[in-house]
């Protein structure tokens, strides 16, 4: 049951990754969620590195809920703007615009990142 749960999200993570990418101007926020945390990074894909990133581990408090994500997406979009970068493209990664990764992608946006 696992292994087919990550094999489509593999599958729709390919088909989405060919869809987009990221560029100096506009470049990437990719998503990984786990069981124990969200990771959230800011991706150039010409030059292959990554700009900013954020995690729940930043964030001192214990467990993952909705109200950290959106902490997450508020540090993410911080370092972001303070480092120059105001538009990205965003990379769900998988995983269904819901739940966390919405809360990310709103805290992202209130802090001050277009997508």
């Amino acid at each position: 049951m696992a292994n087919q749960k990550e094999n489509r999200r593999t599958r729709i993570k390919k088909s989405i990754r060919s869809k987009v990418s990221g560029t100096a101007e506009k470049p990437r926020l990719s998503v990984f969620r786990s069981n124990t945390g969200v990771y959230a990074q800011i991706i150039d894909d010409m030059s292959g590195k990554t700009l900013v990133s954020a995690s729940s581990k930043e964030i001192e408090s214990k467990g993952l809920n909705i109200e950290i994500s959106k902490n997450v997406g508020k540090k993410l979009a911080e370092k972001a703007v303070s480092n120059g970068i105001s538009t990205v493209v965003f990379d769900r990664g998988g995983y269904l615009f819901h739940g966390k990764v919405k809360a990310l992608a709103e805290g992202a946006r209130e802090g001050g990142l277009k997508f």
